[in-house]
């Protein structure tokens, strides 16, 4: 939601631009500036679209308007052929000078670093949705039934089970998700890295909402070399053909988003960045999560505390005895409570979908 209300307020200042400055072209521009800003959306939420390309599409778009306004004005509109003919003639002849291309550096530069950001989250998402309802083996809800209500039977509802025996029946059931861990470190490890490198000139909030200023010293730039550039037009689509004018006046409401304005002032905590580095910073908590997660249930809710009299999965007594296996699929061979058979492909599929994001 923040990406798309940046979106729709750097639009909405490109098109203002137009109305407070270029009020006679504003109306045409219009439609070229919603485009462009189309395209920036599709290719942040992971439409395979080239930057490049269309950047380039909106300044090739631009100047057949530019010409018809700025360059060449006319009493009517020129035709739609001669339009056409200086849409394919603009990169030739470069009316804007070289700020397509800073353009095209600054969007690539900006938009990739945001996309990736956003596909990583939208994975964080799938791998804590699967391991949230991964279906556990018969074998570990044995283990569970007989850790939990088994001494019930023997009229010992009070007592809780050992805390080594606690982990190792814990740990067994949680054996898969323990394997995430490793690959989840480097995930979170690699999200505070990127969020890092979107700081700067290439920060996306930065380069959205200051494209109106590249646009202008465009337009700025086609006007100082107006006669050199209607030479150049003459020479390769000849002198300009008209038709009736069309041209409408402004239409766009600049009051229309004023509400967004707050959301993305300089001087505010609501900034994009102040987002991302407080939801990295809330994130870094759970860094160790699928490794810590069987600790955490015995220690803090399902074992007796220490010293203690516990249950061992047969009687109530002072200590448990049997060995108390780590963490992971390799180290449940050992496990005394819980057969583990090996790793879950479900697992294996989000452990390589969690390596791919971290290599993009």
């Amino acid at each position: 939601e923040t990406f798309e209300m940046l979106i729709r307020l750097a639009e909405n200042y490109t098109r203002t631009l137009f109305c407070s400055a270029y009020r006679n072209m504003a109306a045409e521009a219009t439609t070229h500036v919603q485009e462009l800003f189309t395209d920036v959306g599709l290719f942040i939420f992971g439409t395979d679209i080239s930057t490049e390309e269309f950047v380039n599409r909106f300044f090739d778009t631009l100047f057949p308007v530019v010409y018809n306004h700025v360059i060449n004005p006319g009493v009517t509109d020129i035709s739609l052929e001669y339009a056409e003919c200086l849409r394919l003639a603009r990169r030739d002849i470069r009316p804007f000078g070289n700020v397509p291309k800073k353009a095209i550096g600054q969007m690539g530069r900006s938009l990739l670093p945001s996309r990736t950001f956003l596909q990583a989250l939208n994975l964080g998402i799938e791998v804590i949705n699967t391991t949230d309802h991964l279906h556990f083996s018969k074998e570990c809800s044995r283990a569970l039934l007989r850790m939990q209500y088994c001494p019930h039977c023997q009229g010992l509802t009070l007592s809780k089970p050992c805390m080594g025996y606690c982990l190792n029946v814990i740990r067994g059931c949680l054996a898969n998700m323990a394997e995430v861990d490793l690959h989840w470190r480097a995930y979170i490890q690699s999200l505070e890295e990127l969020s890092g490198a979107m700081r700067g000139t290439y920060d996306v909030e930065h380069v959205l909402l200051n494209f109106h200023s590249v646009v202008n010293d465009a337009l700025v730039q086609a006007r100082i070399n107006g006669p050199e550039l209607s030479e150049q037009v003459n020479k390769r689509c000849g002198p300009p053909v008209r038709k009736p004018t069309q041209s409408p006046g402004c239409s766009f409401d600049q009051n229309n988003d004023n509400h967004g304005l707050k959301m993305f002032s300089r001087d505010s905590e609501e900034t994009l960045a102040n987002r991302r580095k407080e939801f990295i910073g809330h994130l870094r908590l759970y860094r160790a999560f699928y490794g810590s997660l069987a600790d955490q249930l015995c220690g803090n809710e399902l074992a007796a505390a220490d010293g203690l009299p516990c249950w061992n999965g047969e009687d109530v007594v002072r200590s448990y005895t049997h060995r108390v296996v780590g963490s992971g699929v390799k180290a449940q061979s050992a496990n005394p409570e819980v057969k583990v058979k090996g790793t879950d492909p479900v697992i294996t599929q989000i452990i390589d979908k969690l390596k791919h994001v971290i290599q993009v």
